[in-house]
């Protein structure tokens, strides 16, 4: 099995020479930025989703066995 690396590196470069703006120059690094805030945002929303749906089974098994009582 490989070994994976501990650390992540993300490698942000200074404004290149022949940039014409700040911003043309930091824009791999804010497209970089926005992925990684994608990722991390669709991840937050997948476990607020499987909690909420853990809680709706937790309280539908609860009624059924309230109910059997």
């Amino acid at each position: 099995m490989a070994r994976r690396p501990d650390r992540i590196r993300i490698e942000v470069f200074g404004p290149a020479s022949n940039a014409e703006t700040a911003e043309e120059a930091f824009r791999p690094s804010d497209d970089a930025i926005r992925s990684l805030a994608r990722l991390i945002g669709r991840q937050m929303a997948r476990e607020q989703f499987e909690r909420a749906r853990a809680m709706e089974r937790k309280q539908t098994r609860q009624k059924r066995s309230g109910h059997m009582q």
